[in-house]
């Protein structure tokens, strides 16, 4: 194989900015034989023009013909770079998320994004969701998008309450992940005894009683959240994949998540087909509510779950499984 390298947005190991798509960059990074990594900051996805040029003086310093990861948010929004780029390297893009679900004002990114991909040698995405949606979004070849899933570390079983009321919500805090939603569904319930903890980045809004935002955890902190949590709550509007569905599972602990894109994925089943959760539909703070008082008030749902998440964390596949496949891109 010819030299790699792999190019990261700034600040990917800063502990006030954790994002699913920092920590798989990290964890592919730290198991790739002979990586060189170029840490690039800026304003991605929408560099200024020096910006884009410091990341052109960067890919021109890499030698002709080698290998070049970029993550997604660098490069889909400088296609100009990317083509330049490609015309010497062989640079294969890492979709996290596609720009144009970033936010609703992030349209004018979409065909920004379908050059850059279209210059590409090889795409790569976190799910078999992500990969039809991208290949159909940019009418790319099917064979040109490959799936490596995110890999969980493996992590001891948290310890459940007998009221299962301690609830966890891990995601930044933007309209995307429905922070707004899971509120709202919590006002119907204050007749049930909980607490819900939201842990992740971002403006949070007003918070009193049984309502914490802890700012985003990383770490033992992190650790810490799951360890205490007895149902993980993901009220995503849209999510490529869902890195904390699957971190809570290595915990044993189950997920009431939304039926969007990858998160069916990152949920899966136990062997014997049982779920280790429920998924419901996006945006809907009625059947959220609903769905979390079936789980506050039913001691036997609540067994059923958490027997379905211990089985599941035996089936979870690790990192070195998720760099093997982006492997396999790079050595095609």
């Amino acid at each position: 194989m010819s030299e790699l390298w792999f190019v990261l947005p700034g600040g990917v190991d800063d502990p006030d900015r954790p994002s699913g798509g920092n920590r798989y960059d990290r964890a592919v990074c730290d198991r790739l034989a002979g990586v060189r990594e170029i840490a690039v900051p800026g304003s991605w996805p929408r560099p200024s023009a020096r910006e884009a040029e410091a990341l052109a003086r960067a890919l021109d310093d890499i030698p002709d013909m080698s290998d070049v990861v970029i993550d997604g948010l660098v490069g889909c929004g400088v296609p100009g770079v990317i083509e330049a780029a490609a015309a010497r390297l062989r640079v294969v893009i890492l979709v996290h998320l596609p720009l144009g679900d970033e936010s609703d004002a992030a349209a004018d990114l979409v065909p920004l994004e379908r050059r850059a991909l279209h210059a590409a040698a090889a795409v790569v995405v976190t799910s078999e969701q992500a990969a039809a949606r991208v290949a159909d979004l940019h009418e790319l070849p099917p064979d040109k998008v490959s799936v490596a899933p995110p890999g969980v570390d493996a992590a001891p079983r948290a310890e459940p309450s007998p009221g299962g009321g301690r609830l966890l919500c891990v995601a930044a805090i933007s309209h995307r992940k429905g922070q707004d939603v899971l509120l709202r569904a919590l006002d119907d319930l204050g007749d049930l005894d909980w607490t819900c903890t939201f842990a992740g980045a971002g403006s949070a809004p007003p918070a009193a009683g049984r309502v914490v935002f802890a700012g985003p955890l990383g770490g033992a902190a992190l650790d810490a959240a799951y360890a205490g949590a007895d149902l993980l709550v993901l009220p995503s509007r849209a999510e490529t994949y869902g890195m904390v569905v699957t971190e809570a599972l290595a915990r044993a602990v189950p997920v009431l998540g939304t039926r969007v894109s990858g998160v069916p994925e990152a949920l899966g089943a136990a062997p014997d087909g049982t779920v280790p959760g429920r998924l419901v539909p996006p945006g809907d703070p009625g059947v959220l509510a609903a769905a979390l008082r079936d789980w506050l008030t039913d001691a036997g749902l609540r067994e059923r779950w958490r027997a379905a998440a211990r089985a599941r964390r035996e089936t979870l596949r690790g990192w070195d499984e998720t760099t093997r496949l982006l492997s396999e891109v790079l050595r095609g």
